[in-house]
């Protein structure tokens, strides 16, 4: 029987990787804060137009790491009342956010490429507030700012939200958690530097595996099937999901190294800025995570079993008292 098994794991996530439950209720009540006055600001500056604004990013989704202590604020605008430039979008929500908070100072408030950062600094909290431009379209799809190229993106909070809510009541638990763990190994693989695996396509990368059968219920067996998947040549294909919009509508596979379309935008490929090397460096990294969880699977000694897994998870992975 191997050393390390689904009890291990479970005992390190709850240990180590999960945010609990009062952080993340202590957090969101300050983002709740945060977005109340924002929306006062907005709803009071002349001649601009709030729509609303919603939770986002992994906290509103449930696959947070504990390790992570920022959050994302999505602000909707009525796009026909918003600057015609970008630059501008953002310095004007940065003035309405200077206006809600003026005990913060300056370098707590950052306006960036795409959004406008708070820092909160006695609890250390960072937010992203993200302008979303609307037009009037269903299901909350706007367009915001992308910060790998600047350009306005097709997208949609609700969408996104709906979309893993609706296959975590299918993989309660689970699903989520799985996200989790390979989240804190992309977290330890991206301190090498040149490493690139983005929270959102990990998350799809399960959903796509789980949609077609994979058995999550073991850990264990369910990470090494994932890093299996990424090696045997997965990447290959277009990764792609219909719940928002028809198998019609797809785009063809292309040349881009790595495919893996948004459901809420079959035009925006989640991978478009990663090039062959960056394919290949994350096809080598779970190459090495899937060795090592198959050598600790016949590793007759624990402490050998727990170091193969550290590879993996890190150096504070341990096996469960």
């Amino acid at each position: 029987m191997p050393h390390i098994t689904h009890r291990d794991l479970v005992a390190f996530a709850d240990e180590k990787v999960n945010l609990k439950k009062s952080e993340v209720d202590n957090q969101r009540a300050q983002v709740n804060r945060l977005r109340d006055r924002i929306e006062a600001k907005i709803v009071a500056a002349a001649g601009y137009g709030l729509v609303k604004s919603l939770h986002a990013g992994s906290v509103a989704k449930g696959t947070a790491l504990r390790t992570v202590n920022d959050r994302d604020l999505a602000v909707y605008v009525k796009a026909e009342k918003a600057p015609a430039d970008t630059p501008s979008l953002v310095q004007w929500l940065r003035d309405r956010i200077v206006e809600a908070y003026s005990t913060l100072s300056a370098d707590q408030i950052v306006a960036n490429t795409n959004c406008v950062t708070v820092t909160f600094a006695g609890s250390g909290l960072s937010v992203d507030v993200v302008p979303v431009l609307y037009e009037g379209e269903a299901n909350d799809v706007g367009y915001l700012v992308s910060k790998d190229t600047g350009k306005k993106l097709k997208t949609s909070v609700r969408q996104h939200l709906d979309f893993i809510r609706g296959r975590k009541k299918t993989h309660p638990k689970d699903l989520a958690q799985l996200i989790r763990f390979t989240k804190w190994w992309a977290r330890q693989r991206r301190r090498d530097g040149e490493f690139k695996c983005k929270s959102f396509m990990l998350e799809l990368l399960w959903i796509h595996l789980a949609d077609n059968g994979l058995a999550l219920n073991d850990y264990v067996w369910a990470l090494e099937q994932f890093f299996t998947f990424i090696v045997k040549g997965g990447l290959d294909s277009q990764i792609a999901f219909t719940d928002f919009h028809p198998a019609s509508e797809l785009p063809s596979r292309g040349s881009a190294p790595i495919q893996i379309l948004d459901p809420a935008n079959f035009e925006n490929n989640v991978a478009k800025r990663y090039e062959t090397q960056d394919r290949d460096l994350l096809v080598a990294a779970a190459q090495e995570a899937l060795d090592a969880i198959s050598t600790a699977h016949y590793e007759p000694v624990k402490g050998q079993a727990v170091e193969l897994w550290q590879d993996v998870l890190g150096t504070s992975f341990k096996a469960a008292a």
